[in-house]
């Protein structure tokens, strides 16, 4: 019988004890903790140290978690990554869904449960509580007809929905070539698209946009 191939994971959580708890639980499932943070700077550096194919990072972690996550994420695309948390918190669930994190689970859930949720979010499932699938959904659909959606509506704009994924990558931070990269467009595309979105918000340049849309109500 074939087995599945091993991961690395790294877990950054400032409780040992709880990351000496997640090491015990992956023990023997193919998973192999090649790092270990306790706080969003670390978590960071050993992401680029060691490149893990997951992380798992500790939502309260010292730094931010979610930070850590859009960090981690924006340096290395393909890596997965699945927040813990001490509790059910729907705006904390909401920060990692947007920092582009796969999972959000409790720490206090059955360990033997941990390496299968895990292979699931490896094989492209989504592991979130069932108590918050609504405001998961809900964040979803945000997404996939823009975050700014009624500032755009109020504006009189109308964008594609590509020029709304680069919108909302623009707005997280990143540059041409990190846009281009995460839609697997080429950067001259990018460019072409930002300047079609800065024409129909009459803005001058990216962070004269993205001021006009916080300042707009939603």
């Amino acid at each position: 019988m074939t087995s599945e191939p091993r991961v690395r994971v790294l877990i950054a959580d400032d409780d040992g004890a709880h990351r000496a708890g997640v090491r015990l639980a992956l023990a023997g499932h193919g998973f192999d903790v090649c790092a270990e943070a306790d706080s969003a700077d670390a978590a960071v550096d050993a992401a680029q140290r060691e490149r893990p194919e997951l992380c798992l990072v500790e939502a309260g972690l010292p730094g931010g978690g979610a930070a850590a996550v859009e960090r981690i994420l924006r340096a290395h695309s393909e890596t997965l990554a699945v927040m813990l948390s001490g509790a059910v918190d729907e705006e904390r669930l909401l920060a990692a869904v947007r920092a582009g994190a796969r999972g959000y689970l409790l720490k206090d859930m059955d360990p033997d449960r941990l390496p299968m949720a895990l292979r699931g979010v490896l094989d492209g499932e989504a592991a979130f509580p069932r108590a918050l699938m609504g405001a998961v959904l809900d964040e979803f659909r945000a997404r996939d007809h823009g975050r700014h959606a009624n500032q755009l509506s109020r504006l009189g704009v109308q964008l594609t929905s590509r020029e709304r994924q680069v919108l909302e990558l623009l707005e997280r931070g990143l540059e041409t070539a990190e846009i281009g990269e995460r839609l697997s467009i080429s950067a001259v595309t990018v460019r072409r698209h930002v300047s079609e979105i800065l024409r129909k918000l009459r803005a001058p340049d990216r962070e004269a946009a993205l001021r006009l849309l916080r300042e707009t109500p939603g």
